[in-house]
């Protein structure tokens, strides 16, 4: 057993994220064999992510704020604190904050084969696709 120092929280790219987002990493592989990563982010009101996939798939859990969540040709998704997303391999999708509240959420995926490859960036989220949901 060892402990984990905590690293320095990280202000995401713009190139990968709209408005203000920070990263606090949670937990990398230590091991031969292990591809687990989590971390813990946080984004501002109305910051949000560029279209991404994963290779292994995604899953996110709000921890605090409202999130909205898309996927490619789908409606947008209004989450809640303690709501849990799953977004599958290869799926495209987007996750922010909303316009008008702070969010943070859990985020835990596996690293591909290649570690550097295992999230795909896309181009950033059209104003038209960043809207609340309908209903």
């Amino acid at each position: 057993m060892h402990v984990i120092e905590p690293s320095s929280t990280a202000k995401n790219p713009p190139e990968r994220f709209t408005g203000d987002v920070w990263l606090d990493g949670i937990a990398t592989p230590q091991e031969d064999g292990q591809r687990m990563v989590v971390a813990r982010v946080r984004f501002a009101p109305g910051a949000r992510t560029a279209w991404h996939s994963h290779a292994n798939g995604q899953t996110l859990h709000i921890t605090s704020g409202v999130a909205w969540v898309q996927q490619r040709g789908g409606e947008v998704i209004e989450l809640h604190q303690g709501q849990t997303v799953y977004t599958p391999p290869g799926e495209e999708h987007w996750h922010g904050a909303s316009a008008d509240r702070f969010m943070e959420h859990l985020a835990m995926f596996e690293y591909g084969d290649d570690p550097a490859s295992s999230t795909t960036w896309l181009e950033h989220v059209a104003h038209e696709d960043y809207r609340p949901p309908r209903g």
